[in-house]
């Protein structure tokens, strides 16, 4: 009997020859047990880090920022502190997003004059422009990640569109975080405008993760790289099984059946994680990273 047949799958890639490397993108912030922003970023391991989440803004809402326990920006230089923490991350070739939005938030746009708005608040408040309360102070973060699961499905392309408006002054990176399923519920206008530098679709909590045929996940991947303009799409993933209700995959599982379809795509750019907390609890950044 022959035995370890490789899945025809898998075979075709290898025959393929083609191999595209990537990076990790770690959301950190909603635990203040996951260690500080510097630390994140002196592992060497992440090339991206999105700071979550600003979930309250728009519709005439005083924005609000949320990192857990790691500061309170309602204080006096309540998050100022973390200013030399994203020096520290920049130094080392980290790019820092603060993403907008989550699961849990009070977030809407209700016009396209509301985008406008939120867009001058985030360039003013926490990437190029000035105002008297920064809540990073002084420090200038790389771009917005939109990681919009509510509110509303409109204006989201009116944001980004106003956000690239201030690139003049320094280059914008703009991400998404949108569910696997294609098109976004939210933020599928958003991501047909080709606005978007990266997007690492959420592969979990959702139908299309990974249920153990890797054929399927990767026809979902194709659907996505086919269909939407952008740089570079990550797979999105729970960094432990307790990170999400559904769509952990094993870091050897990982290795072996899903990465070798998606890494096979010219615009593969790598494997987005939730979050820091979870990634510390089983290393799983660091069991993939060669590998991405």
């Amino acid at each position: 009997m022959i035995t370890n047949i490789l899945p025809f799958f898998l075979i075709l890639a290898m025959i393929s020859g083609r191999s595209y490397s990537g990076s990790i993108s770690i959301y950190w912030g909603q635990n203040s047990k996951e260690g500080t922003l510097a630390d994140t970023c002196g592992t060497g391991r992440f090339a991206f880090v999105n700071i979550a989440f600003l979930p309250v803004f728009g519709n005439n809402q005083t924005p609000a920022l949320d990192l857990d326990d790691h500061c309170d920006p309602s204080t006096k230089n309540g998050c100022t502190g973390l200013a030399t923490d994203i020096r520290s991350c920049q130094s080392r070739g980290v790019k820092v997003m603060l993403s907008i939005g989550g699961g849990d938030g009070s977030y809407f746009l209700a016009s396209s004059e509301d985008a406008k708005q939120v867009a001058a608040y985030l360039w003013d408040n926490y990437l190029g422009g000035t105002s008297p309360s920064r809540p990073f102070g002084d420090a200038v973060l790389d771009g917005i990640d939109f990681d919009i699961e509510g509110g509303t499905t409109q204006h989201w392309d009116e944001l980004a569109s106003y956000l690239r408006s201030y690139s003049f002054a320094k280059k914008l990176c703009l991400t998404a975080a949108p569910q696997c399923p294609f098109p976004d519920v939210y933020m599928g206008q958003a991501l047909s405008s080709g606005l978007f530098d990266y997007v690492w679709m959420q592969f979990y909590n959702n139908y299309c993760e990974y249920k153990g045929n890797a054929a399927e996940l990767k026809a979902t991947w194709d659907t996505w790289t086919s269909n939407v303009t952008a740089t570079g799409f990550f797979l999105g993933l729970p960094a432990a099984p307790s990170a999400a209700s559904s769509g952990y995959i094993p870091a050897d599982v990982l290795i072996s059946q899903v990465l070798p379809l998606v890494k096979n795509t010219s615009k593969y750019g790598g494997v987005m994680l939730w979050s820091k907390y979870y990634d510390d609890l089983t290393g799983y950044s660091s069991s993939i990273k060669s590998h991405v």
